[in-house]
C-alpha cells in the first residue's frame, strides 16, 4: 500500500542519510564486524550532517524539531544496508528524551552540543547480572555525600558501552523506598572508579559495542542528577520506554522488508529443477504470506509514529508494536533463509547475518513475554 507517513522534507533527509551511509558506512561495516566496534569518527561525521538530536534546541546545535519521522528515516536506511553496528538509534531514539527533557539549563549547556555533534556518545545502564526487566531488583547504589553521590555496582549488556561518554545510570538512592527510591545519574567518561569490562561477544550485531560497566566508589556530582529531585528514576524510565519500544519496532519492520525484498530477487534468479525457485507454489505462498504480514505491520507502526508525534502513544500500544514486529522479524528472516537453501547458511549472503542480528530483537527493550504482560494487565486482571 502507498505510504503517506512522510513529507517532502523527510524524503530529502532520507536522500542525505542514504548517501552518507553509502559513503561512510557500507564499505567499512564488514571490518567493524571483525573489530567489534564502530570508530568514533563515524559518529562525528554523522553529526556534521545533522543526524543526531533533532529535538535538541537550535541554540545547542540541534534542529529543534520534535518529529519522530526523522528518527524513523535513519533507522530504515540503516537497516536497508544491514548496518546493525551503528548505535545511532539508541542515541537518538532512547537517550534523547533523557538529555532534552530531563536536564536543567546548566546540564543542557554542558551536554547537548556534544550530543548533537556526535562528540558525546550516550548510553543507558539499566540491566545488571542479576536484574533485567525487573528494575526494582537492581543493586547498584548511589549514596549522597555532600555535593556528590557515591556510586557502586555493576551493569551488563550495555549498548554503546565502550564508546559512550555519558552513561545514564539507574541506581538506588533509597533502597527502602521501592520504585520511589530509584534515581538516574549521568556518569561521565574518565570519572575515577568508573571502568569498562569486556566488549561482550554476541550471537549477532558484532560491530555494536556491548559492554559490562563497573562502578567502584565513583563520585558523581549531584549536579549530574537527572530531573529536579531524587526518586523519580523509575517513573522517568517508564515514561520513555514507549518511544524506545517503537524504535525497535521500526527497526524490526525495516529489517524484515529488506530481507524479504532480497529474497524475492533471489527466488527470481535461483533455479531448481529447470525453473526459478519462485516458480514453485510453495515459495510463492511463503512469500505472499510474509509480504502481507510485513505490510500490515508497517501500517500499524506508521500509525504508532503519528501517535507518538501527537503525544498519544500509550505503553500498551508500544508493547503491541514491539512484540509483534520483532517476532515477525525473526519469522520472516528465518523463512527467507530457508528459501535460500544452503546458501542461506553462508555468511556471504546478507540473510545469514540478518538472521543472527535479529534474534536479540525479541529480548532487549523488554522481552516478548514482558510486552504481553503489559498488555494483559491493561485488561484489569
Amino acid at each position: 500500500m502507498q505510504r503517506d507517513l512522510f513529507e517532502e522534507e523527510h524524503r530529502l533527509f532520507r536522500e542525505t542519510v542514504r548517501e552518507f551511509l553509502a559513503r561512510e558506512v557500507a564499505p567499512h561495516h564488514d571490518r567493524w564486524e571483525k573489530d567489534g566496534i564502530v570508530p568514533r569518527e563515524v559518529w562525528k561525521r554523522a553529526g556534521e550532517i545533522g543526524m543526531f538530536g533533532f529535538g535538541v534546541p537550535e541554540e545547542f546545535g540541534g534542529a529543534g524539531i520534535t518529529d519522530f519521522r526523522y528518527n524513523a528515516v535513519i533507522v530504515e536506511e540503516v537497516m536497508a544496508i544491514g548496518a546493525t553496528g551503528l548505535g545511532y538509534s539508541l542515541h537518538n531514539d532512547v537517550m534523547a528524551p533523557y538529555f532534552v527533557d530531563l536536564t536543567n539549563d546548566e546540564q543542557k549547556a554542558r551536554w547537548l552540543p556534544g550530543f548533537a555533534s556526535g562528540e558525546l556518545i550516550t548510553a543507558v545502564a539499566m540491566s545488571e547480572p542479576g536484574a533485567g526487566s525487573d528494575l526494582q531488583g537492581i543493586r547498584t547504589t548511589a549514596v549522597r555525600d555532600g555535593d556528590h553521590y557515591v556510586v557502586n555496582g555493576q551493569k551488563t549488556f550495555i549498548t554503546n558501552g565502550i564508546n559512550s561518554d555519558l552513561v545514564v545510570v539507574v541506581a538506588k538512592t533509597d533502597p527502602d523506598a521501592g520504585a520511589r527510591g530509584i534515581s538516574l545519574l549521568v556518569v561521565e567518561r574518565g570519572m575515577e572508579g568508573f571502568s569498562r569490562g569486556r566488549n561482550l561477544e554476541k550471537i549477532g550485531m558484532h560491530a555494536q559495542d556491548t559492554a559490562e560497566l563497573f562502578f567502584d566508589n565513583v563520585r558523581v556530582p549531584a549536579a549530574n542528577l537527572l530531573g529536579p529531585q531524587e526518586g523519580q528514576g523509575f517513573f522517568q524510565l517508564m515514561a520513555n520506554l514507549p518511544q524506545e519500544r517503537l524504535s525497535i519496532a521500526v527497526m524490526a519492520v525495516a529489517a524484515a522488508e529488506t530481507v524479504l525484498q532480497t529474497t524475492i530477487e533471489y527466488c527470481k534468479n535461483r533455479t531448481a529443477f529447470g525453473r526459478s525457485i519462485g516458480g514453485f507454489q510453495n515459495a510463492r505462498f511463503v512469500l505472499a504470506e510474509l509480504d502481507t504480514e510485513v505490510d500490515i505491520a508497517r501500517l500499524y507502526v506508521d500509525r504508532c509514529i503519528l501517535a507518538l508525534n501527537a503525544g498519544e502513544l500509550t505503553a500498551v500500544d508500544a508493547a503491541k508494536a514491539k512484540w509483534w514486529t520483532t517476532e515477525l522479524q525473526t519469522k520472516v528472516i528465518d523463512r527467507c533463509l530457508q528459501l535460500h537453501g544452503g546458501y542461506g547458511y553462508m555468511m556471504e549472503y546478507p540473510v545469514a547475518k540478518a538472521w543472527m542480528d535479529s534474534r536479540v530483537q525479541t529480548i532487549y527493550g523488554g522481552t516478548t513475554e514482558i510486552m504481553k504482560e503489559i498488555i494483559g494487565r491493561s485488561f484489569g486482571f
